[in-house]
């Protein structure tokens, strides 16, 4: 069998050469995968969330990843049909959308099943393509239109209606085949696909669109719409992407000639109200029919498109797409949200931001030039900044946040720096990112009153507890500081308020999904740990498997007297699992204080 790393270079590689896989069904046969698989999807918050049945990350074992294998070989395996909850809509109150919970062993197939799909099909996606990728994200994809577009007339907001739902197999099976000569893994994910959901516990079938929630549906969705961005890059952008540069302005050349003559004849201040005419003019003309630009990118089933040109071919372009999406992928483009803006007197909205051309005559660089004309522009949505503060205001002032108010003051100061952090980074790259500034301050109006709530004193005497200066690579800042001690010997904790600074962060976006180096390590420590096949608890060496819980400091919050053994011992090292045999398991769930089954439930285990 070959080992994991190996053979996903061998995949890549063959991916990068665009050659066709064979015989990939038979990989997944390789246990190593699936250790691989566990170690990168068992701390996730849904690992302990059942879907269907009750199975969950407790209780993982080398046997059960056995069992899936030889359900495989023998080609028995069955996708369960995948639980439906439906969760609050982000960015949009009162809507609901779908979720799906898959079991656990669904789960740890399909990210099998994705590690090997990306392997392969990774180096063959579109460098404009941003979403669920390495490296890539939502910043790269802005950070891309910010520095790579210029001069943009219009842009074309795309959204695709209902992409996920709508999905059409048939073409998603059609697309994976043109790769994969593998009629037993083809016929696998059609399996996925079709497996149907559960709502209200009624089953319901699938018959188009990517399972919601699932671990490889993301990467499912890239593939099917590779095909939008293959059509855009050999189609359309090499049509509308037209001459060197733009020609000379004729009535610019003119004064500009003008301006010369008078300037060269001693005549200074009459060439000087010449120059400045040619500040309100373009040197190039805007409307030259032998230069046109077109970019575009994509992120998930979001995508944007600049055109340098005019509004009936930008027209023509967005009618092209439409077309494309409706006959070869069975999919519609919303008529609402697929708008054709003018880039220099209106904002286009993509990811959260509002993009703008920035046209300034009287913007000049160093040497007098007027840089800033046609430069792309990213601003925080005053909409957005305004629906955020609501959050924290009553009656049109801040207000203390009375549902936190039975918190304790390291944790409603955590929560709230967390809070403005999250937008404050998000929003790091808009030029306006300052007019968060008024978030800033409803935010601390509103943390400060429910301190003064829940302490029973006024906001002044919450600063005056908690007020506390501190160095940042940006100088000193002032905010709230709280500290928690912990004894024997460790560093207190410390909770801050402030010293997030609101400058526009103008280097490059570098997006790192690796994790820190403990984490790395973790996933590593516990195959180890299984693989060693020795019970934690008891020391036998039957049947181990491991024991999750979903929250450290559940364990952490209990004094030592109350805790039984095997919490202690998880408390101790600060882990959420913990190697043991069948029987101790049993005793854990059943609430034995060590863990560990009766011995006549062991003598009886040992005797069958």
């Amino acid at each position: 069998m070959q080992r994991a790393e190996a053979l996903m270079e061998i995949i890549h590689e063959r991916g990068k050469r665009g050659l066709p896989l064979e015989r990939l069904y038979r990989h997944l046969f390789n246990p190593e995968l699936y250790l691989r698989a566990y170690g990168k999807i068992y701390r996730n918050d849904g690992s302990m969330t059942p879907g269907s049945t009750t199975e969950t990350v407790d209780g993982m074992s080398l046997k059960k990843i056995q069992v899936i294998i030889d359900a495989l070989r023998h080609e028995r395996y069955r996708w369960t049909p995948v639980r439906r909850v439906y969760i609050e809509k982000k960015g949009s109150p009162g809507k609901r959308r779908p979720l799906g919970l898959p079991s656990w062993s669904d789960k740890l197939l399909q990210e099998v099943i994705r590690s090997l799909l990306e392997a392969y099909y990774e180096p063959q996606f579109s460098n404009r393509s941003h979403g669920f990728r390495p490296g890539k994200g939502r910043h790269t994809a802005l950070t891309e239109v910010s520095e790579s577009w210029r001069s943009m007339t219009w842009f074309i907001e795309g959204d695709i209606s209902q992409c996920f739902d709508r999905l059409d197999h048939g073409v998603l099976h059609s697309t994976l085949a043109e790769n994969i000569h593998d009629n037993r893994f083809l016929r696998l994910i059609e399996g996925l696909l079709q497996a149907g959901y559960l709502e209200e516990w009624r089953y319901h079938e699938t018959l188009s669109g990517a399972p919601q929630g699932g671990v490889l549906s993301p990467l499912l969705s890239n593939i099917y719409l590779d095909r939008l961005d293959k059509y855009v890059e050999t189609t359309l952008l090499p049509v509308f992407n037209q001459g060197a540069r733009r020609k000379p302005y004729l009535p610019y050349m003119r004064i500009h000639k003008a301006s010369w003559k008078l300037e060269k004849k001693g005549q200074r201040e009459e060439a000087k109200q010449l120059r400045r005419q040619l500040q309100k003019l373009p040197s190039h003309d805007p409307n030259d029919p032998g230069f046109r630009r077109l970019h575009y990118v994509r992120y998930a089933d979001d995508w944007l498109l600049g055109f340098s040109g005019t509004r009936r071919e930008a027209e023509y372009i967005k009618e092209m797409v439409g077309k494309f999406l409706r006959n070869r992928l069975k999919l519609e483009l919303s008529e609402k949200k697929t708008l054709i803006t003018h880039g220099r007197s209106q904002a286009a909205r993509f990811l959260g931001y509002e993009i703008v051309v920035h046209h300034n005559d009287a913007k000049h660089d160093r040497n007098g030039h007027r840089s800033i004309n046609g430069q792309i522009g990213l601003k925080v949505p005053m909409d957005v900044v305004r629906d955020k503060r609501k959050t924290y205001m009553r009656r049109g002032k801040p207000a203390a946040m009375l549902t936190r108010a039975h918190d304790s003051d390291f944790r409603i100061v955590t929560r709230y720096q967390a809070e403005f952090r999250g937008i404050a980074e998000y929003y790091q790259l808009a030029y306006n990112r300052h007019r968060l500034g008024l978030l800033r301050w409803v935010m601390e109006r509103s943390m400060t009153k429910t301190l003064g709530h829940k302490n029973k004193v006024s906001v002044n005497k919450v600063w005056n507890r908690y007020r506390a200066t501190w160095q940042t690579p940006a100088g000193p800042r002032r905010g709230l500081q709280v500290t928690v001690g912990r004894g024997n010997g460790k560093r207190p904790l410390v909770a801050r308020w402030g010293g997030i600074s609101l400058a526009r962060r103008t280097t490059r976006v570098i997006l790192k999904d690796n994790l820190p180096e403990i984490w790395r390590k973790r996933p590593a420590e516990l195959i180890d740990r299984l693989m060693s096949g020795r019970c934690e608890l008891c020391q036998s060496r039957t049947d181990v498997e491991v024991h999750h819980v979903r929250r450290l400091k559940d364990l952490l919050s209990k004094t030592q007297a109350e805790q039984p053994d095997w919490a202690q011992q998880m408390a101790s090292r600060h882990r959420k699992t913990l190697i043991v045999c069948r029987d101790c398991h049993d005793g854990i769930h059943n609430g034995s204080s060590t863990g560990q089954a009766s011995s006549n439930v062991v003598l009886e285990s040992r005797v069958r």
